[in-house]
C-alpha cells in the first residue's frame, strides 16, 4: 500500500516539472501574470462562486493550452534539428497550434471581461464622484 502511493507520488515529479519547464517561456510568464491579476481581482471584488469556477476553467484551459504548444514547439525543434526538416515545413502546425493558444486566450479574455468589467466600472464612477 505504501509503494503504490509512493509510485503515485513520484509519477507527479516529471509533470511538475513540465509545468515549471513551461514557466521557463515568455508566454507562459505573461500568462502567469495574467492568472494572478485575475486572481487579484477576483478577490478584492468578491466574485461569486460561479464566476470562481468560470475564472479557474479559463484560467486552467489557458495555462493548457500553451503547456501544450510550448511542448508543440518542442517537438517541432526536434524534427527541424534532428531529421533536418525546414522550419517552414513545421511552419502550419506550429500556427495552429498557436492559433489555439489564441482562441483560449480571447474567450478567457471575454470571460474576465463579463466578470470584471461591470464591477470596474461601478467602482471608476464612484472614485470619480
Amino acid at each position: 500500500m505504501v509503494k503504490s502511493a509512493y509510485k503515485t507520488f513520484k509519477s507527479f515529479i516529471p509533470a511538475t516539472q513540465g509545468i515549471f519547464c513551461g514557466f521557463q517561456e515568455r508566454n507562459m510568464r505573461v500568462h502567469g501574470l495574467a492568472l494572478a491579476l485575475v486572481l487579484f481581482l477576483g478577490i478584492f471584488f468578491q466574485i461569486t462562486l460561479l464566476e470562481w469556477i468560470l475564472v479557474t476553467i479559463v484560467s486552467g484551459l489557458v495555462i493548457t493550452a500553451e503547456l501544450i504548444n510550448t511542448a508543440f514547439e518542442e517537438i517541432c525543434n526536434i524534427l527541424r534539428d534532428d531529421l533536418g526538416m525546414s522550419y517552414s515545413s513545421t511552419r502550419k502546425a506550429r500556427d495552429m497550434a498557436a492559433g489555439a493558444v489564441l482562441v483560449m486566450a480571447i474567450v478567457a479574455a471575454v470571460i474576465g471581461g463579463i466578470i470584471f468589467f461591470p464591477r470596474m466600472w461601478i467602482l471608476i464612477s464612484v472614485l470619480r464622484y
